[in-house]
């Protein structure tokens, strides 16, 4: 009822004994904290939280037009949901490198268990389009180090995003992922590679977990867990594809609703009633609610 029952110390804490085991973790995107707790129910080992997703929530384009606050804000909304642990994207850190300490101390304080900050120019764009820039890698390294800096809890994980790979190739991806890793990054994103076989070769070269982005429509195949396991991948989301298949169904709906006049025919599709009642746990508030005023008055 109400929130998470597990703190986020403790969430952080379970997430790196379980990135600690070597099983690949399956991370799928939360695009509202209801979705957060659908995702928990089914049995996933983390919730990620997409800036893409958050800026498409607003009804803007993912170029870093969010703000720390906003996305602070959500993304604490959507951990505090569920048991689970939840990463967030904070972009390039908004903003210099002080700016980036704040950002993780206030994404500790949203009750997220990690993060990761990337190494694009600032105005940065969706990592799987073209005419991407990166910084240099002085720039680069000093994000990290501000931000393993700025943590207060150690098991806070921080994780370096590069997307190089899109600009110089997977030799540089291999190259400023160990220097990100030396600046205190406790993971690496290697943004839009282009085989199995590249993932491969950065985990290979790395001592720390690698994550696979699998957004659909990007510039990397889509793989399978098995596919990525195999590769050495220890992180694997999918950030924006509940967000698809909810609009695409919203869509679809509004569809029929013009061409019928009626949504009768959709039902099968929906979540029912007491589905949604279900995952919401409205039986714990009535519970509690009864507790509450279950009391007579002494006269």
């Amino acid at each position: 009822m109400l929130y998470a029952q597990t703190p986020a110390h403790e969430k952080r804490r379970l997430f790196r004994d379980a990135l600690a085991s070597g099983e690949l973790l399956r991370l799928p995107g939360a695009f509202n904290p209801l979705s957060a707790r659908l995702i928990e129910r089914k049995g996933f080992d983390g919730v990620y939280i997409s800036g893409a997703v958050l800026s498409a929530d607003l009804g803007l384009p993912d170029i870093g037009l969010t703000t720390l606050t906003e996305v602070a804000q959500r993304a604490g909304q959507i951990a505090r949901m569920t048991e689970l642990p939840a990463i967030v994207d904070a972009d390039t850190g908004f903003g210099e490198p002080m700016n980036v300490a704040r950002t993780i101390q206030t994404l500790e304080d949203a009750g997220l268990a990690g993060t990761h900050i990337e190494d694009q120019v600032n105005p940065k764009r969706c990592g799987h389009l073209d005419g991407k820039e990166v910084v240099d890698l002085a720039t680069a390294t000093q994000r990290i180090r501000a931000a393993a800096d700025a943590r207060r809890d150690a098991n806070f994980l921080i994780m370096a995003r590069t997307d190089i790979r899109a600009v110089e190739g997977l030799a540089a991806t291999i190259d400023r992922a160990k220097a990100l890793v030396d600046a205190g990054a406790d993971a690496v994103f290697p943004e839009a590679l282009r085989g199995l076989g590249e993932f491969e070769a950065v985990a290979t070269a790395l001592d720390v977990p690698v994550l696979a982005n699998m957004t659909e429509f990007g510039k990397s195949a889509l793989f399978t867990v098995d596919e990525l396991r195999a590769a050495g991948v220890r992180m694997a989301i999918w950030p924006v594809s509940l967000l698809r298949m909810a609009m695409g169904a919203a869509e679809r709906a509004l569809d029929t609703l013009l061409a019928d006049g009626a949504l009768d025919t959709q039902l099968g599709a929906m979540q029912h009633r007491a589905d949604l009642y279900d995952l919401i746990d409205y039986q714990g508030y009535s519970r509690f609610d009864a507790g509450v005023f279950d009391f007579t008055v002494e006269r």
